[in-house]
C-alpha cells in the first residue's frame, strides 16, 4: 500500500507530462535532422532557414504541455502548420505534431468539439498535399485523410474508454459507500437488538428479585420457611439471568449477525435452551413465586415456530409480565395464545388497578417499545392499554409463515 501511494504514485503522476516532453524534444530532433538532410535536387521545396527551424519549434515544443490545453495546442499548431506549408517548405516533418494536437482534442473533449477540430486539422494537411512530388498528388491526399481520421477516432475511442472507467470508479466509490452504510446500520440494528435483549432480561429477573428480597425481608423472622423459598426464587432468578446473560454474550463472540435472528435462523445456544414457548411454564413459575398468579391458556401451541419468531413471543410475555410484577403487584394475569392458520395472537390480560399507558409516563415505555420493534421484525403488532373492566391488556398478532 505504502508502495503504491508513496513515491510510486508520484512517478506514475509525472510519467504523462515526461513522456510528452520527450516526444516534443525528440520529434523536433528528427523533424530538424530530416528537413536538412532530406535530398531535393529537383528544387520541389523551399530551401530550409532559420525560419523553417524556429517553425518547427513552435510545432513541437508546445506539445511537451498538450494534455493541459488541449484546443490552444491544436490552434497554435494549426495556425504553424499552415504558416509552414505555406511558405512551401518540405511538408511532411510537419504531419505528426499536427496529428497527435489532433488526438489529444479528440482524447480530452466531446464530440461536438472535436469533430470541427479533425475538419480544420485535415483542412490544414490537405493544403499541404499542394507540394507533393508529382505522381503522388492522390496519394497524399488519401494518406492526410487517414491521419485525421484516425488520429480522431483513436482519441474519441481512448475518451470513451477514460469516461467508462470513471464512471466505474464512481460506481465502485457509491457501492463502496453503500456496504459501509449498511454495515453502519447493521452495527446499529445490531446494538438495539443488543439492547432490547438486555432490558427484557435484566428488567424482568430485577423485579423478581426485587419483590422477593423484600419479601424475605419483611418475612424473614416470622416466617422463616416463607423467606427461605423467597430467596430460592432470587437463586433461580439470578442464575437464569446469568444463562441467559452468558447466552447472548456467547452470540456476541460468534459474530451472528442481526440478519441471522431476524430471518429465524437458529442462535447459538449454550447453557441451556433458547427462550422461547417452551419456556414459558418456567416464566409463569418465577411469576408466580413473585407473588403473581398467572395463568396460561391456549390451544395448537405444540407445533414448532421459527427461532427468531419463537423468541419474539417469549420476550412479549416476559415484557407484559414484567410490567404486571412493576404495577400490578398482587394482580392475576392470564396469558391466553391461539393460533390459526396464518396468524399467531398472544393477549397477556391482568385484573389489577387501570394504569396509564407505559409511554404516557414520565418517559416513553421502553418495555412496549421493545414488544412494538420485536414484532414489526417480523411483521406483527403489538396493542396494549387499559381494559375496559379493569386491568390491562397487552395483545400480539404475529403472521405465521408457510411451515
Amino acid at each position: 500500500m505504502a508502495f503504491r501511494g508513496g513515491w510510486w504514485g508520484a512517478v506514475r503522476g509525472v510519467l504523462p507530462q515526461v513522456a510528452d516532453a520527450v516526444y516534443a524534444f525528440g520529434s523536433l530532433g528528427i523533424s530538424a535532422s530530416m528537413l536538412h538532410n532530406w535530398p531535393d535536387p529537383n528544387h520541389y521545396w523551399r530551401a530550409p532557414d532559420a525560419l523553417a527551424y524556429c517553425l518547427l519549434a513552435a510545432m513541437y515544443l508546445p506539445l511537451a504541455v498538450r494534455r493541459r490545453a488541449p484546443l490552444l495546442i491544436l490552434g497554435s499548431s494549426a495556425t504553424v502548420v499552415l504558416g509552414y506549408f505555406t511558405l512551401a517548405y518540405y511538408h511532411p516533418v510537419a504531419v505528426c505534431g499536427l496529428a497527435l494536437a489532433n488526438y489529444t482534442v479528440a482524447a480530452h473533449r466531446s464530440r461536438t468539439v472535436s469533430v470541427p477540430c479533425t475538419v480544420t486539422t485535415w483542412l490544414v494537411l490537405l493544403w499541404g498535399t499542394r507540394l507533393a512530388e508529382p505522381g503522388i498528388g492522390l496519394l497524399s491526399v488519401a494518406f492526410v485523410t487517414a491521419t485525421a481520421a484516425v488520429t480522431w477516432v483513436t482519441g474519441d475511442v481512448s475518451r470513451r474508454l477514460a469516461e467508462r472507467g470513471r464512471r466505474l470508479a464512481a460506481l465502485t466509490e457509491q457501492l463502496r459507500r453503500e456496504q459501509e452504510e449498511r454495515t453502519r446500520r447493521a452495527v446499529s440494528d445490531e446494538c438495539m437488538r443488543i439492547a432490547r435483549e438486555l432490558h427484557d432480561v435484566i428488567a424482568h429477573h430485577v423485579s423478581v428479585i426485587s419483590i422477593q428480597a423484600g419479601l424475605a425481608d419483611y418475612v424473614f423472622a416470622s416466617d422463616p420457611p416463607t423467606a427461605h423459598r423467597a430467596i430460592g426464587v432470587i437463586t433461580d432468578s439470578a442464575r437464569d439471568a446469568g444463562d441467559e446473560m452468558r447466552r447472548m454474550l456467547a452470540v456476541l463472540r460468534h459474530g451472528v449477525e442481526h440478519s441471522a435472528h431476524d430471518r429465524g435462523d437458529t442462535l447459538p445456544d449454550t447453557d441451556g435452551a433458547a427462550p422461547g414457548m417452551a419456556r414459558l411454564a418456567e416464566l409463569a413459575d418465577r411469576v408466580r413465586a413473585a407473588g403473581v398468579a398467572v395463568r396460561i391458556t391456549g390451544e395448537g401451541l405444540d407445533e414448532p415456530l421459527p427461532a427468531g419468531l419463537d423468541m419474539c413471543v417469549y420476550r412479549v410475555v416476559q415484557e407484559a409480565l414484567t410490567n404486571v410484577l412493576k404495577h400490578a403487584p398482587t394482580a392475576s394475569a392470564t396469558v391466553d395464545l391461539s393460533r390459526g392458520h396464518n396468524a399467531l395472537r398472544v393477549r397477556v390480560t391482568d385484573d389489577g388497578p387501570s394504569r396509564p399507558r407505559p409511554e404516557k409516563r414520565d418517559g416513553p415505555g421502553h418495555g412496549l417499545i421493545g414488544m412494538r420493534e420485536r414484532a414489526t421484525i417480523y411483521g406483527g403488532t403489538v396493542t396494549a392499554g387499559v381494559r375496559s373492566q379493569g386491568g390491562f391488556e397487552v395483545d400480539l398478532v404475529m403472521p405465521l409463515p408457510d411451515m
